[in-house]
């Protein structure tokens, strides 16, 4: 009996629990405390840090990860809806262990779990191994103990001779945890063509990886070399699309149930009969990376995850236009996903109205865009001259109008026009960097050695200055035992009261002494388990094993403390106003000031920002108790706590209560009473992007200081235009209104001398062979009006060339027009490069205007002399 994909992923999920795996829910698409990555796009990615030392909650679990690969150096995004294996976004199944079981048990669960009758039941004969060529246990585990055929069983080398550059050696980066691994592929049969994995032609369809079983085992360090790791672990993936397809006996991930329901449901909305489409299986696969992306807090942004976000809605709705659609339909999509989605989307449907709301709002704005981009680029494509156009103008189709480059390419094809592809993908290229801005986000410690020390334990709750031992130094990324003075470095404690930025408060400062030595922290992160003290040794030496009193900037802090308080207020009363739909986006707690992003669909009206700052003020003079405790994620959702983000394998959080008002998880620095945080003011109130909104308020002497700032400027508005403050507004409305009569009087007189300089200039234009030349220098005209003129100009003139020039600000500026019946013979780019060359000056344009600007201004009445001459040579 045919499997359906929701049975299968639980039948996976079974199979470990039955082997004594805990059972973890998928983790968010974005990566928490990993700046590292654009998206989560491996089963292994929450799982970092458990792969190099042991901890106490876990040793072997097992997840269906949801992950997306659609930006940065993982992007299938090209790909996707025109091979049968790509997706932007997919379900990992996999299993990992923590120094509990390696490879004999790795390879028989994966065996037992395909072969086996009671699970999937694949016949032994259609899956092929390969194995890294040196490793000999993997490679007997296979032969003597599973019993594969030799013949399937295939030993994979370094690519180009470069020691352990193998697809079958997974590494974590340059240096680190790495390993071989062992890969099972499904031969779907002779129908397809495809060559077994291990060849050196391009396979096609019929080999078809399905698992792979990293066993990690080394530690690579700088100089190539490999250091075996303390604890063994183990990190498969297995894709469910891939492996539905197998149990499903299809070929093609879009040929599995949950996508011909999908496909199906876009078909009838579109009235189509036809399913074999590339643009339904574009459609398909893109509403469900939107959806899931949605969830889990991205929006439509020009930049970073947002902007992937925009591209992968945009490639879709275009898709649907390419099939008739041209009302917005991809936000009712959501509904039909969450129904296929079965257990897996579950987060879809707590958040179903907030995805729908997202993706119509920016399917409103694109089709609005789209229709704007067509318009512009049949204007463009009406000026070009030959047959190629431009490459920067398809970009600024493609980049701002989000037109995609297949569109451009088909309706410049319809035109007999061929597109500039090299200039495009230089501009291309540019722009993708972009993209990778949080994936190539620079880490201070780049050493696998961090990993292996200690967790570094935190004492800041409630102490300012302790004393240490010092555990690590780094410099240049680079571990050392000791520096001099005058060096920057990474300190690592034993224990600490600095606070390492997290949840959006920055990082403490202070300083570290000891005898004849001090250190000046001027940043704390944390790097795995070990938190990072940032910053230079001003005086004596420092060295590993040396005991330090470690004080923070308490004032600093303080003002920290009050400001994160204030946030938890702010987000309460946001909820309380605006409605439950508020939740966090982002926020960053400064001792200068708070940030705040949330989603809600519209502007906070000044009513209600308002009404916000009353709630939170009524609450700082209520003088509310903070206090904060560990329980279970579960004790905390009983008590209702609102959970931002939370680390899968933690087994406790912190809950932070303010008396009645407020329960929300929060592992950062508060105050212990509201009152004091003193004062609360807004500040900013703006939109970072469709659906999130930004606040930006302060508090304490900063909130009291931002009033007395308003005040002066206020009062010096007033010394400024001699009015008393009460009659302030109606004074300002008074002089915007003279300033709009001045304006339209200034318009007025621009245009009656654009006319009389207009006619003047036609009046002395020489003709000869059927055209009108005009020449003429200018004294103290605006460039603009020297524009409109030289247009005006053009306009009434039906064949002929213009000239005109002005000096302004030790400059000379030369305008030229060319009718466009003329441009066969005289070309305006041209003439003005001409003019420019005399004087040493750069121009450009088109075939019928162009400009120029020089520093050379003496000799301009001789060059202006040439043009007649010039111009009659050509005809």
């Amino acid at each position: 009996m045919k499997r359906s994909t929701a049975e299968i992923r639980q039948i996976f999920l079974d199979f470990f629990c039955s082997k004594g795996h805990q059972i973890l829910d998928s983790s968010s698409l974005i990566p928490q405390n990993d700046k590292t990555l654009l998206f989560t796009n491996a089963g292994m990615n929450q799982f970092k840090e458990l792969f190099i030392k042991k901890n106490k909650y876990y040793t072997k679990v097992a997840t269906a990860q949801r992950c997306i690969r659609a930006g940065g150096k993982h992007n299938d995004l090209e790909n996707v809806g025109y091979t049968t294996r790509h997706h932007t976004f997919f379900e990992m199944l996999g299993n990992f262990s923590f120094g509990d079981y390696f490879k004999k048990e790795a390879i028989g669960y994966a065996w037992e779990l395909l072969t086996n009758k009671k699970w999937f039941n694949i016949p032994p004969d259609r899956l092929w191994i390969t194995v890294y060529e040196t490793d000999y246990e993997s490679y007997n585990i296979w032969l003597n103990e599973i019993g594969i055929c030799p013949e399937r069983l295939i030993r994979i080398g370094d690519n180009g001779g470069s020691l352990y550059n193998s697809d079958n050696f997974w590494q974590m980066g340059n240096t680190g945890p790495c390993g071989p691994c062992s890969e099972i592929f499904y031969d779907h049969g002779k129908h397809l063509s495809g060559n077994p994995p291990g060849g050196t032609e391009i396979n096609g369809n019929r080999y078809v990886e399905i698992w792979n079983i990293v066993f990690i085992q080394f530690d690579r360090q700088i100089d190539g070399s490999m250091v075996k790791l303390p604890i063994c672990s183990v990190d498969t993936g297995m894709g469910l699309e891939r492996i539905a397809a197998v149990l499903q006996n299809v070929h093609s991930n879009y040929d599995i149930d949950l996508f011909t329901s999908l496909m199906q449901y876009i078909a009838n909305i579109m009235k189509i009969s036809d399913l074999n489409q590339n643009s339904l299986r574009v459609i398909a696969d893109h509403i469900r990376s939107c959806s899931f992306l949605i969830a889990d807090g991205v929006v439509p942004a020009n930049e970073g995850r947002g902007y992937v976000l925009r591209r992968i809605i945009r490639r879709a709705i275009r898709h649907g236009n390419k099939l008739g659609i041209k009302e917005p339909f991809f936000w009712k999509l959501v509904k039909p996903l969450i129904e296929v989605m079965d257990i897996a989307g579950k987060i879809l449907q707590i958040k179903k109205t907030h995805i729908e709301n997202i993706l119509k709002i920016e399917e409103e704005i694109f089709n609005i865009t789209l229709n704007k981009g067509l318009i512009l680029l049949d204007k463009k494509l009406k000026k070009i001259e030959g047959n190629v156009v431009n490459g920067k103008i398809i970009f600024l189709l493609y980049d701002t109008f989000g037109l995609p480059i297949e569109l451009i390419k088909e309706i410049c094809h319809e035109k007999g026009l061929e597109i500039d592809d090299v200039e495009f993908k230089s501009e291309l290229q540019k722009q993708r960097h972009r993209s990778r801005t949080l994936s190539n986000f620079p880490q201070k410690i780049n050493n696998a050695n961090i990993y292996l020390i200690p967790p570094s334990i935190f004492k800041g709750y409630d102490k300012y200055i302790i004393r240490s031992v010092v555990k690590a130094i780094f410099v240049n990324t680079k571990q050392v035992e000791q520096i001099e003075n005058n060096t920057e470095a990474i300190v690592i404690l034993e224990e600490t009261p600095f606070y390492s930025e997290s949840g959006g408060q920055i990082g403490d400062t202070g300083i570290l002494k000891g005898i004849n030595t001090k250190f000046i922290v001027t940043d704390t992160q944390k790097y795995g388990q070990v938190i990072g003290h940032i910053g230079k040794l001003i005086c004596g030496n420092l060295c590993v094993g040396n005991i330090i009193e470690a004080s923070i900037d308490q004032t600093r802090r303080n003002r920290i403390s009050a400001n994160h308080s204030a946030t938890h207020l702010l987000h309460a009363a946001l909820r309380q106003v605006l409605g439950k739909h508020v939740s966090q986006k982002g926020s960053l707690v400064s001792d200068k000031y708070l940030r705040f992003d949330f989603f809600h669909a519209k502007a906070v009206e000044l009513n209600l920002i308002h009404e916000i700052e009353n709630i939170v003020n009524d609450q700082i003079r209520n003088n509310l108790a903070i206090k904060t405790d560990l329980m279970t994620i579960n004790e905390a959702k009983k008590i209702g706590a609102i959970a931002i983000f939370i680390d899968k394998y933690e087994k406790y959080v912190r809950v932070l209560q303010i008396g009645d008002f407020s329960t929300e998880l929060c592992g950062g620095t508060h105050v212990n009473y509201t009152g004091n945080i003193g004062l609360f003011q807004i500040i900013a109130e703006s939109s970072v992007a469709a659906g999130i909104r930004r606040i930006e308020a302060v508090t304490g002497e900063q909130a009291l200081c931002q009033i007395r700032l308003t005040n002066k400027d206020l009062y010096e508005i007033c010394q400024l235009i001699k009015v008393d403050k009460s009659k302030l507004k109606n004074k300002i409305q008074s002089l915007v209104n003279y300033v709009a009569l001045l304006e339209r009087k200034v318009k007025n007189i621009e245009n009656q001398q654009i006319m009389q300089e207009t006619k003047l200039l036609l009046s002395k234009a020489i003709s000869f062979k059927h055209i009108k030349l005009i020449v003429n220098l200018f004294k103290n005209i605006e460039l603009n009006i020297l524009r409109r003129i030289l247009m005006n100009l053009k306009n009434q003139i039906q064949s002929g060339v213009i000239v005109l020039a002005v000096i302004l600000d030790k400059k000379t500026h030369l305008l030229v027009a060319v009718s466009k019946n003329l441009t066969d013979n005289i070309n305006a780019c041209e003439l003005v490069k001409m003019l420019a060359h005399q004087i040493n000056g750069t121009g450009g344009g088109c075939s019928t205007i162009a400009e120029a600007k020089s520093d050379v201004i003496h000799a301009l009445p001789e060059v202006l002399a040439t043009i007649e001459g010039w111009v009659k040579s050509r005809l």
